[in-house]
């Protein structure tokens, strides 16, 4: 087998993508301990309540103190992070030509449920397969869309009074509080499939986003006819 190195993602990819990590994490905590100050999302009817988010045995899991001022100072630093974070690699994405690899074209829906009964081994066939599949491409863009809405939302929250236009767009403060909330679950979940995701592809495929390049095998005989064709 001939080894072949090849270019995948170029450094400020890598680099947004590292750093959004623990921005992220940041947010998710901190926001936690200004949900703890007034957690009255719940899932049921009436006086019943089939799932409370979230019940104390989490709070306590996690040592998560009642500090809702701490909560809001490193939430209110952070978000401007994170949004810098988000802004500078969607305009890189734009301007390097990479938003052509991510962003889902016609076909990628069904082609997604390709790739999700192959992860399933419910498919033997594997699904095409470019620099991202199409199960990434849907999964990449709608998280992009989705901080941009954690964005907006969370300013309707911040400044409802002044940014009241806003606030209005989002349906109300509920409403934007309920949907920030959602967009941190979303957030979370993603967190999960993705690491799971990033096991499943191996080495190979966690290389190129820390060094940007993967190592593919070939057989010789394939690169010695291309040789000689040339």
């Amino acid at each position: 087998m001939q080894k072949r190195i090849v270019k995948k993602h170029p450094l400020a990819i890598r680099w947004l993508h590292w750093i959004n990590f623990p921005l992220l994490s940041i947010m998710i905590w901190s926001g936690l301990l200004i949900y703890w100050a007034n957690d009255i999302y719940r899932i049921g009817w009436g006086n019943k309540t089939l799932l409370k988010f979230f019940p104390d045995s989490f709070y306590k899991a996690l040592h998560i103190p009642f500090h809702l001022s701490r909560g809001m100072s490193f939430h209110f630093v952070f978000m401007w992070l994170f949004f810098i974070n988000g802004l500078l690699y969607v305009l890189f994405t734009i301007f390097s030509g990479e938003w052509r690899y991510l962003v889902p074209n016609r076909h990628s829906f069904k082609e997604a449920w390709q790739v999700v009964l192959h992860d399933l081994h419910i498919s033997k066939e594997a699904p095409a397969q470019g620099k991202y599949n199409a199960a990434q491409r849907i999964a990449y863009s709608g998280i992009i869309v989705m901080g941009f809405g954690s964005v907006i939302t969370g300013l309707a929250i911040y400044k409802p009074v002044q940014l009241y236009w806003l606030c209005y767009l989002c349906g109300g403060y509920e409403s934007a509080r309920i949907i920030h909330f959602a967009l941190t679950i979303g957030y979370v979940l993603f967190f999960v499939v993705h690491f799971v995701q990033v096991v499943l592809a191996g080495w190979n495929n966690f290389r190129a986003m820390v060094a940007g390049f993967e190592v593919l095998k070939e057989p010789l005989e394939i690169k010695e006819s291309a040789n000689e064709q040339a």
